[in-house]
């Protein structure tokens, strides 16, 4: 029974993990049929970029994708004082903000674009 329960675990973590490398690879291949476009469809397509520089003749647009999700405390069960423990009473921890946020930026050169990079912990 505790192997078919570590076994159900490893499971769900390899399951998580492919979901998010999916997710990744779609994006890549959705942002990989741009190259070789000109700028006019990059911009109909991702919209006005928010920043962009020059450098060497090349022109890099970035495209900046951010959010903010709340976790939210988990709930306690028992007196709402807390739990008495090593260090005194014990409360939940409080409420969390994570920032999740993606920079995309496309080289463009003579008009097309020639390649794409991304960063960020949110590009999938």
């Amino acid at each position: 029974m505790r192997n078919l329960s570590r076994l159900l675990a490893t499971g769900l973590v390899l399951l998580s993990l492919s979901a998010c490398a999916n997710l990744l690879a779609a994006r890549e291949a959705r942002l990989r049929r741009l190259v070789g476009q000109k700028l006019s469809v990059l911009i109909a397509v991702e919209g006005v970029p928010d920043r962009n520089f020059e450098h060497a003749g090349v022109t890099y647009l970035a495209y900046d994708r951010r959010q903010v999700d709340f976790v939210p405390a988990p709930p306690i069960f028992g007196p709402p004082w807390g739990f008495p423990g090593p260090l005194g009473l014990y409360n939940a921890p409080p409420p969390s903000a994570v920032l999740r946020a993606c920079e995309t930026v496309f080289s463009v050169q003579g008009g097309i674009v020639r390649g794409f990079s991304m960063r960020g912990n949110d590009c999938g």
